[in-house]
């Protein structure tokens, strides 16, 4: 049997070429509408990809790029994705939700809140992506920090940044908290007994008492338990803390290996991060490919080089490159798929057109030689991806028996 994977799309404004806006297919004049992500969204969808995530940032410069001298012929500004996703979750159907969020800036109160509304708004396909970091420019946004990150040490070495390795920190103490506000509501902390007048039973609402490094907080959230329980957290890595924070905090992680060996190193260093740091499910681990697809490799290369001439240097990206027919992609998710990953997810140079081109050229070639995990109609997103709804941690012990009946007796 074929092995088999889920496959994700990772939408970014016109695209993950800079100069994806310039193509005649895009529409740079909907950036900005809701009709432009509602439209990638669907065609997502009814595709069948898994999860679509939405990629954000809190500055108007790409991080680390310089403030002194603006590049005019880039996109600049987005809409904030936890919004998309919530304006698109009663427009969608099957597909799972996760935008973006950076874990410098934002309160993990708020984002909890957002990503648990997101998940009653979806009927339980919400998740989000965190990301560390809090670059000069995000830092002048907000003005409450003095000290970040301005940039990647020389080594190119997460660990030979102080400040990076404490953003990181901040990032897993921000994944905590979040989590332990998913869980501060039991599943039957509200009642709704007109009856009684009791709507809510306090003694299932639970103040969380959180103190760390970074975050000292006590109470709970707001937004009672929604259907996941834990919306899906999620996190790209690129390096060993990187992957220290998603072996630890999340439940899927996007790597960008190049080729089997690197992959595989990949693996190793998730999983003896793993033994050390996790409790509970496997850790899903999906691929990332940035793909540029035509109907002929030719054409396909050519769109690529005019992309290039306009940005006036060729493509770079953390995650592998695929210029080509959409046999070239299909071929690559089915290599990801035998080294196993569990799923692989696609950046589209080009937005529209490499949406559409994954959505009615690649999935059909997957899905021909059952490459795909096949949807079996589960209702969440967790249930989706076959991962189990957790219980609350603040679900008491239930009292031994025994002592009740002692109880009774007296």
């Amino acid at each position: 049997m074929t092995d088999q994977v889920h496959l994700a799309i990772a939408l970014e404004r016109a695209g993950w070429h800079p100069a994806a806006w310039r193509e005649a297919s895009a529409r740079p004049r909907d950036l900005t509408s809701p009709a432009y992500w509602r439209d990638l969204l669907r065609t997502a969808d009814d595709a069948g990809i898994a999860l679509a995530t939405i990629e954000d940032a809190l500055s108007l410069t790409d991080r680390f790029e310089s403030t002194d001298a603006l590049r005019r012929d880039r996109v600049r500004g987005r809409l904030d994705a936890v919004l998309i996703a919530s304006y698109a979750a009663p427009l969608t159907r099957r597909i799972g939700l996760v935008p973006t969020v950076t874990t410098a800036h934002p309160e993990p109160f708020h984002v909890a809140t957002g990503i648990q509304t997101l998940d009653f708004t979806s009927r339980g396909r919400a998740g989000v992506r965190l990301v560390a970091g809090a670059s000069a420019a995000e830092r002048a946004n907000f003005g409450r920090r003095t000290s970040g990150v301005d940039a990647i040490p020389v080594s190119g070495r997460v660990e030979d940044s102080p400040e990076i390795v404490a953003a990181f920190r901040e990032a897993g103490e921000f994944a905590d908290v979040v989590s332990r506000l998913w869980d501060s509501w039991q599943d039957d902390a509200i009642i709704r007994d007109a009856a009684t007048g009791r709507f809510v039973d306090a003694a299932r609402v639970h103040n969380i008492e959180f103190e760390g490094e970074f975050f000292s907080i006590t109470g709970a959230s707001i937004v009672p338990r929604s259907p996941q329980g834990r919306p899906l957290l999620t996190v790209l890595a690129h390096q060993t803390v990187p992957y220290r924070l998603a072996a630890e905090h999340a439940d899927l992680v996007y790597v960008t290996p190049h080729d089997d060996a690197g992959l595989a190193g990949i693996r190793s260093e998730l999983d003896a991060a793993a033994d050390e740091l996790r409790t509970g499910a496997p850790l899903r681990v999906y691929a990332d490919l940035l793909v540029l697809v035509e109907d002929t490799e030719a054409a396909a290369r050519s769109a690529a080089e005019r992309l290039d001439e306009w940005e006036g240097e060729p493509l770079a990206s953390d995650a592998r490159i695929i210029v080509g027919t959409p046999g070239h992609v299909a071929d690559a998710v089915r290599e990801l798929a035998g080294a196993g990953v569990d799923g692989v997810r696609l950046r589209p140079a080009r937005q529209p057109a490499d949406v559409v081109a994954i959505a009615e050229k690649v999935v059909p070639l997957l899905r021909s030689t059952r490459t795909l995990c096949e949807d079996d109609g589960a209702v969440t997103l967790r249930a989706r991806l076959d991962l189990a709804r957790p219980e609350s941690r603040y679900v008491r012990e239930p009292e031994p028996r025994h002592a009740r009946e002692e109880e009774f007796a007296l």
